[in-house]
């Protein structure tokens, strides 16, 4: 695009645009001629921000590639004619509704505003929550209050400079074909605004401000599931736990509903309130070690039993434990993703069998990224484990579709590798909130047994093996960023590799194309069987010794990422052979990952 067509889309913008700091930001960069504000005028315009299936990300600021009030309430105009179109009848009588909430970060409030009253204007009641709510609260009102749609204003565990933009359905997840389409659609065709004052929206009861009501029906939810308030009524005064919302939404419900069981929760104090400079951490992300830093550094000094974080829209969850060996308070072991599925699957099912509660077509849903431990779990207790695509959206469709009689199992959990967790049925996202209160139940039953969590893992690797993953990240950011991507996957599809890490590669499981492939030693691959799941750009190789590594551009950040999951038998020599023989497989396919990305 050249500068007179970026300098016309910035001189539309400036007239559109109402917030005044967004509007100056374009204003200055358009008299400013220096080669650093060219290449931001035009980073800012060389395309619409995406709205895609999952809705917006992006960073803060103004332009038709940033976050700011006018791109929202475009998002938002397309949404609500989408349900409008969709659901006539409801329009026609008044009755269709949507609820909005939002978190810490900057602009969240406004954004989250901005949209209830463009919902109000197409005379959608928009229900907006009056301050800082959880995602997986946003999910639990769309279906507490029958409304048609949901929106929540985050950018989840991203950096500060970003916020968000999701939108959920009437069943309380986010929107899947042929919804998520339907409303790009329209997003793309928005010329005209609606557009109603507060005041106006509240004297017409077309936004009304809620907290309580939901507040507290969702914090009884998280406690009615979980399977043993005796014994934690019991021993509640045994266990200790810290407690970081890295600057987010979930000291809110985490203090009151652990504080309800009588469990004593200690807060990181410098964390507790919500900040969208998220000043103490780089990331605020539970994934990332350096994000608990301050929260472990809380646990040793009060010697926790329990380290726990959940990031700014609290629907991810991470923990730290004590590490084994070792006195209370002196080191602690962080539990990855992948292992705290694994541990909250074992629990599930141990306690509703042991409760006598286990439907007989019990089962788990995780996504094709996540470790294979957990459907060998499972396995064990009789039950299923399904999978689908990468995001919980995926997960809640599973749910949907055994609630409704077309697949005949019963959910009893879902999760995915990157800290995601459902443990409830009144929810369709991942519930950081929920799995805190299961999570400390969990450890003070093990607790109960004589064991650690860690005691509990180990137990199961000498059931399912010893499991081991790994992954590797890499951004392309910039308007060149989307075709390196797209190149480097498009060459796995062409010639997939004969060997990862010095493992021969048996298999290639291409989601967009919706076949197996089978690597040729010549170069190329044979076509093999078609697919059941959704179209996706991902890739996923066998190995012949069982272990999978997956490849797939991010679907909210301009990043490839890579899985890797390792099994190795736990043998003659025992859980640390099998550790080191999955970490030398994990280093080889990592070495082979980068020289293709350069990471």
């Amino acid at each position: 695009m050249d500068r007179i067509a970026i300098v016309e889309k910035a001189k539309d913008y400036i007239a559109k645009e109402r917030d005044p700091l967004f509007r100056k930001e374009v204003e200055d960069l358009l008299a400013d001629s220096s080669p650093a504000g060219e290449k931001e005028l035009l980073d800012r315009f060389y395309r619409n921000l995406e709205f895609g299936t999952g809705g917006l990300r992006g960073v803060i600021g103004g332009g038709y590639n940033r976050m700011n009030t006018l791109v929202v309430k475009s998002a938002t105009q397309g949404l609500a004619t989408y349900l409008i179109k969709t659901f006539p009848h409801k329009a026609r009588a008044g009755a269709l509704s949507a609820v909005l909430a939002y978190d810490s970060r900057h602009y969240s409030a406004e954004f989250a505003e901005a949209a209830a009253l463009i919902f109000a204007a197409n005379g959608i009641k928009a229900y907006l929550f009056s301050g800082l709510r959880p995602t997986p609260e946003l999910s639990f009102a769309i279906r507490r209050l029958g409304c048609d749609t949901g929106v929540v204003v985050t950018a989840s565990h991203n950096p500060p400079k970003y916020n968000g933009y999701k939108a959920y359905w009437n069943d309380g997840s986010q929107v899947i074909p042929p919804h998520d389409g339907g409303i790009i659609d329209e997003v793309n065709r928005v010329t005209a605004i609606k557009e109603m004052g507060r005041e106006e929206a509240l004297d017409k009861g077309f936004l009304v401000i809620i907290d309580k009501e939901i507040d507290g029906p969702y914090q009884d939810m998280v406690k009615a599931a979980l399977f043993r308030p005796g014994l934690i009524k019991e021993r509640a005064a045994e266990v200790k736990i810290v407690y970081t919302p890295l600057h987010g939404t979930g000291a809110l419900h985490v203090e009151k509903i652990l504080g309800d069981l009588g469990l004593q929760v200690i807060t990181v104090p410098e964390q507790r309130e919500g900040n969208g400079d998220f000043p103490t951490v780089e990331f605020p992300n539970p994934e990332e070690a350096p994000a608990l830093k301050m929260a472990i550094a809380l646990g040793k000094r009060e010697k926790a039993d329990v380290v726990m974080a959940t990031d700014p829209d609290a629907d991810r969850f991470g923990i730290a434990v004590p590490a084994r060996g070792k006195p209370k308070g002196e080191e602690y072991t962080l539990v990855t993703g992948n292992q705290m599925g694994s541990l909250l699957a074992d629990y599930i099912f141990l306690s509703l069998k042991e409760l006598g509660r286990l439907p007989a077509n019990a089962a788990m849903v995780n996504s094709i990224v996540t470790t294979g431990m957990q459907a060998r779990i499972a396995a064990s207790y009789g039950a299923a484990c399904l999978e689908c695509l990468t995001g919980f959206k995926w997960i809640a469709d599973l749910m949907r579709r055994c609630d409704t009689g077309e697949i005949s199992k019963k959910i009893v959990f879902g999760t995915e590798e990157s800290y995601g967790y459902l443990v409830e049925n009144d929810v369709r996202d991942k519930d950081g909130v929920s799995a805190t209160a299961l999570t400390a139940e969990m450890t003070l039953y093990w607790r109960s047994q004589g064991k650690s969590l860690l005691d509990r893992l180990e137990e199961l690797y000498g059931i399912s093996g010893y499991w081991e993953e790994l992954g590797i990240s890499k951004y392309f950011q910039g308007p060149e960023g989307p075709a390196i991507m797209a190149g480097i996957m498009e060459e796995y599809r062409r010639n997939p590799p004969l060997t990862l890490g010095g493992i021969a590669v048996e298999k290639v499981r291409d989601i967009k194309a919706g076949r197996w492939l089978y690597p040729q030693a010549g170069g190329g691959a044979r076509e093999g069987e078609a697919l059941e799941l959704p179209e996706s750009d991902v890739l996923q190789f066998y190995l012949e010794d069982g272990t999978v590594v997956s490849a797939r551009p991010s679907g909210t950040e301009p990043k490839i990422k890579f899985y890797a999951s390792c099994r190795a038998p736990v043998g003659a020599g025992g859980l640390q052979a099998a550790r080191a023989e999955a970490a030398r497989k994990l280093e080889a396919i990592g070495r082979d990952i980068r020289a293709v990305i350069g990471a």
